[in-house]
C-alpha cells in the first residue's frame, strides 16, 4: 500500500499539483481539510516559521482514518518582487484578497521609468515555497524558488493566486533557471504561468521544487 500524505489545504489548484507530483514518487494523496476558523496565521516574516506552525496545527485535527505511517503535508508560499523590497512576501495570501493581480500591477506602474531595462528590472520577482513534512514525530523542510518578472497584463486560464501576472524565467536543459533575457531549453514564450497549463507549469514551479527538495531527503516510498 503506498504511504499516504495528508494535505493541509483549501485550495484544489494546489492539491492537484501536489498529487500529481507525489502520485509519481509513490505516494497517495489525500486533502486534510480543517475549518479555517480553526487556523491562525502567525505574524512572521518567514515561510518556514508559517509552514512549521501550521503543521502544528494540524497535528490537532487529525482525521480518524489516519494512519500511524501516514503523514502531514503544509506548504506555504510567497511572491517576492524586487522594487518592492519582497513585497507581498508571506502576506501574499491577504494582499491578494484585498488588492488582486491589478492592484500589484498598479503598484509596479508608478514606480517604472522610460527606460526599459530599468523597467524590467523594476518588475523582476520570484515565488518561493517552503513544504513541511511532518512523519513519525520529525518535521522535514523543503525549499524551492521560480525566479521570472511580473507581466504588463493578466493573462487568466488555469492558475490561480498571483499566477495570471507572474511570467519565470527559462530553464536550461537541466530545467535550471537562466538569467532575465536568456532563451532557454523550457521556455512558456512570455506567457504567465496562467496561461499555461498544468504539465508546463510544472516544469517551473515553485511548490514542484520544493515538494522535490523536500521528497528528496526521505527514503523512497
Amino acid at each position: 500500500m503506498s504511504p499516504t500524505v495528508w494535505f493541509l489545504t483549501g485550495n484544489e489548484g494546489k492539491l492537484a499539483e501536489a498529487s500529481i507530483h507525489l502520485s509519481n514518487l509513490g505516494y497517495s494523496v489525500k486533502q486534510l481539510v480543517v475549518d479555517e476558523a480553526e487556523l491562525y496565521e502567525p505574524q512572521a516574516d518567514s515561510l518556514e516559521v508559517v509552514a512549521r506552525s501550521k503543521i502544528n496545527q494540524a497535528l490537532n485535527h487529525l482525521p480518524e482514518q489516519f494512519g500511524n505511517n501516514d503523514m502531514i503535508l503544509v506548504e506555504d508560499a510567497g511572491l517576492f518582487i524586487k522594487a518592492l523590497d519582497g513585497f507581498p512576501g508571506v502576506y501574499s495570501s491577504f494582499v491578494h484578497s484585498t488588492i488582486g493581480n491589478l492592484g500589484v500591477i498598479r503598484l509596479l506602474n508608478h514606480l517604472s521609468t522610460e527606460d526599459p531595462v530599468s523597467s524590467a528590472n523594476l518588475r523582476a520577482a520570484e515565488f518561493r515555497a517552503v513544504a513541511a513534512l511532518w512523519c513519525n514525530g520529525e518535521i522535514t523542510i523543503g525549499e524551492g524558488i521560480c525566479p521570472g518578472h511580473i507581466g504588463d497584463e493578466l493573462m487568466e486560464g488555469n492558475g490561480f493566486g498571483f499566477d495570471p501576472i507572474f511570467i519565470p524565467y527559462d530553464l536550461d536543459e537541466h530545467k535550471n533557471p537562466l538569467p532575465a533575457g536568456n532563451y532557454g531549453a523550457y521556455s512558456t514564450h512570455g506567457k504567465t504561468f496562467g496561461a499555461i497549463d498544468s504539465v508546463a507549469k510544472n516544469k517551473f514551479s515553485h511548490r514542484v521544487r520544493a515538494l522535490e527538495n523536500l521528497f528528496s531527503q526521505l527514503p523512497s516510498a
